[in-house]
């Protein structure tokens, strides 16, 4: 893809197919989303797409805009031979990207399902703090992440689902792929995308819309409901709120994958 590698991961083989998608500066996607997509690889394909400078994917020059990265992770899928449509589960900035791939190619796309998805109207409130931003890019440049314990306590390191040598990947991970120069970029990018987004036409899919308690994600938990009640209602969509933080799918998963085999089979019957 733009002459870089891109890691896909893909298990589980159904009828449908499930394409996550991280949020902003998601050191390792595969591992992240795993509690979740784990409860539904036994009746279903899932993927796990890791753009530029996630992951095990390369860290690149490519442009950040949404056109580039719609357009690496769709020939990433199309290169490991996972075929739509898809039904796209995206966490925070993905959303953004996601909502653009159902206008772009709605042939591609058979629902969405955000986890805590931050729709465009968060980019028009949010202030980005990009020099805290450019602190963290120089932390983990030089080495000085090591001495910071960010990922000791978190939901995710303490769920039971992941195995130790998940944990131990993770940190590698984690050590190799935080604020990378994709995902500075990304941020950079990300006002003008989400307008691109917005001065398009809205997409007619079917969408299911996770929504936390809005904390960990820079808002105080009235505004960043507003803004997906907002959404959800202009989309004439289902949403569920939870009582949780940002990342969703670190302590709810069960809850997440129950509603989400419901809304698949809501969408069966109406076919």
């Amino acid at each position: 893809m733009n002459n870089h590698l891109m890691h896909v991961y893909s298990e589980g083989d159904g009828e449908k197919t499930f394409v996550f998608l991280a949020g902003g500066g998601t050191s390792s996607p595969l591992l992240d989303f795993k509690p979740l997509y784990c409860l539904l690889s036994d009746e279903n394909r899932i993927a796990v797409v890791e753009k530029a400078g996630y992951g095990f994917s390369e860290i690149t020059d490519s442009n950040r805009d949404i056109h580039t990265i719609l357009h690496e992770t769709r020939e990433a899928l199309q290169q490991a031979k996972i075929e739509g449509p898809y039904i796209l589960v995206p966490l925070s900035m993905s959303g953004v990207e996601t909502l653009y791939w159902a206008q772009t190619y709605p042939e591609e796309v058979e629902a969405i399902i955000g986890l805590d998805m931050a729709v465009p109207s968060v980019y028009e409130e949010m202030d980005i703090p990009m020099p805290l931003i450019r602190l963290g890019e120089f932390i983990a440049k030089t080495g000085l992440i090591r001495w910071l314990p960010m990922l000791d306590g978190s939901d995710l390191m303490n769920n039971k689902v992941l195995k130790e040598e998940d944990k131990a990947l993770y940190e590698i991970v984690f050590y190799r792929r935080t604020l990378t120069k994709n995902m500075l970029n990304e941020v950079k990018e990300i006002k003008e995308n989400a307008r691109v987004v917005e001065r398009g036409d809205k997409p007619e899919v079917p969408m299911l819309l996770f929504v936390s308690n809005g904390e960990d994600t820079g808002f105080d938990s009235k505004l960043w409901t507003e803004l997906q009640q907002d959404f959800a209602k202009i989309y004439d969509q289902e949403i569920i709120k939870l009582d949780a933080s940002h990342y969703i799918h670190h302590t709810e998963f069960k809850k997440i994958a129950e509603e989400m085999d419901e809304f698949i089979e809501r969408m069966s019957s109406r076919d």
